[in-house]
């Protein structure tokens, strides 16, 4: 008896793995063919091929996810690990590995909390980038030519803007049709932006000198498309103004901070665009007729003080005479003044010739006594003189006398007369006992002359000098020496 024998019959069926596989992955497909998963992404990837790979997962289950590339292109979002998504989408299984995975089809933020900590989180990052500097805002201008506005075609808000805009003042407007709701429509708003700046100057279609971006009120999932990163920085980098009038009042989207102005609605947005014509037809005739009563008032101002000096003025025929009658007493004066001019120099003439006269006699007189005064001076000297000279005489032949004493006191031959004597070399310096060198020829000077002297070899000391008796020697002083 084999194992198979031994076995009890089964009505169970068999079937391979493909086969379990199989019938799974049609059950799970038929079944959750179209789903909404609710849950926060986890592990996002985003595959070269443009595939989307991640997990979505809750508090105690998680489940894989994938969504294609032509899918991910229209998801109107950006995925982020973190981020609390609701996924539509189907499930199927990959038999090769015995998993599911749902495939997404849409994306959505799951609630306006998550929605706004996106937003928030974006508009500070691009702060930080600087797209909202106060200094990056152009000024609007007064009065455009041509208003771009970009919005849909068929909603009330173009038909608002232009019904402002003719009340207001009938412009040319440019209208961009651009989808402002949904998949693709941040994308067609930034084109349309870029689109009307890349206009070229003097072309075929005039360049706007003023846009409007505009959408009318809804929810934050409705307006998010003028969150999306590709508007603001294409709202950002605009060359032309831009005014963005999004939502109702109380709706911020981060094209608001971007823009060069924030309109409230629509409406308020043409209200900003330009002036009231009728008030500006108002001003400038107001203007017109205060510069014609401003002219007249000029014109009437001076001609009244024109009229003024013209009284004030004297007839010219009589300040002609007036004139003559100057002329007529200038040129008598000028007649006279020539000789009355030489009268006055001849007198003050005579008055310097008299003051030179005087002083001349009177310096000649003080010459005359000064010089008789130096002759009786000098010969006064001349009689002191000889006395005078007699006694300088005696008295610098006494002093040279003393003098020459003096120098007789201090001479060395004072002391040959003592019994001493001076030796020298040939060169006549005196020498010493050191510069004894026999055969060396030495002059010894005494007080009655000199003699020439050769010093020998093997000469004797000069014998020691006796002494001599202290005391005094005829009455005198012993000598030092």
């Amino acid at each position: 008896m084999t194992d198979t024998d031994a076995r009890p019959p089964s009505n169970v069926p068999e079937f391979t793995v493909s086969e379990i596989s199989g019938a799974l992955k049609r059950t799970v497909e038929e079944t959750f063919s179209l789903v909404r998963v609710r849950g926060e992404i986890s592990g996002f990837k985003r595959h070269s091929s443009g595939h989307l790979y991640f997990a979505l997962k809750d508090a105690d289950a998680v489940m894989d996810a994938v969504c294609w590339r032509g899918q991910a292109a229209r998801l109107g979002m950006a995925p982020e690990d973190g981020m609390e998504v609701i996924a539509t989408g189907r499930l199927t299984t990959y038999p090769g590995r015995s998993k599911y995975q749902m495939v997404v089809e849409r994306m959505e933020l799951a609630g306006q909390g998550a929605l706004l900590k996106l937003l928030e989180d974006r508009r500070r990052k691009l702060a930080a980038e600087g797209l909202f500097d106060q200094g990056r805002k152009r000024p609007i201008p007064f009065l455009p030519r041509v208003i771009g506005v970009v919005t849909s075609p068929t909603g009330a808000v173009i038909r608002d803007i232009l019904h402002r805009l003719a009340d207001r003042f009938p412009s040319h407007v440019l209208l961009w049709p651009v989808a402002v709701q949904g998949d693709g429509a941040a994308g067609q708003v930034a084109a349309a932006i870029e689109g009307f700046n890349a206009l070229p100057e003097g072309g075929q279609v005039a360049r706007p000198d003023l846009l409007i971006v505009a959408r009318g009120g809804g929810s934050v999932e409705d307006l998010w498309a003028f969150n999306e990163e590709v508007v603001v920085r294409a709202a950002a980098a605009s060359a032309i103004p831009l005014i963005s009038a999004v939502g109702h009042e109380t709706d911020t989207t981060l094209i608001d901070f971007a823009s060069d102005l924030r309109a409230p609605t629509p409406t308020a947005a043409a209200e900003m665009a330009v002036p009231v014509r009728a008030e500006l037809i108002n001003q400038v005739t107001d203007c017109g007729s205060r510069l014609l009563n401003a002219l007249t008032r000029g014109i009437e101002e001076r001609r009244l003080r024109v009229e003024a000096i013209a009284r004030a003025l004297p007839h010219p025929r009589r300040v002609i005479e007036e004139a003559w009658l100057k002329l007529d007493d200038r040129a008598e004066r000028l007649r006279l003044a020539l000789p009355n001019l030489m009268m006055r120099h001849q007198g003050e003439l005579d008055k310097v010739s008299a003051r030179l006269t005087h002083a001349l006699d009177k310096a000649k007189a003080g010459e005359a006594a000064r010089l008789e005064r130096d002759g009786l001076r000098l010969t006064q000297a001349a009689m002191r003189l000889p006395e005078a000279l007699s006694r300088a005489i005696e008295r610098q032949g006494q002093r040279l006398e003393s003098q020459g004493k003096l120098l007789e006191s201090y001479s060395y031959r004072k002391v040959l007369e003592r019994g001493y004597a001076v030796v020298r070399d040939v060169d006549g310096h005196v020498v010493a006992a050191a510069d004894a060198a026999p055969g060396a020829h030495w002059r010894v000077e005494f007080k009655d002359g000199d003699t020439s002297v050769t010093v020998g070899e093997g000469a004797a000391p000069p014998p020691a000098a006796k002494p001599k008796p202290k005391g005094r020697e005829d009455g005198r002083q012993g000598s030092l020496l």
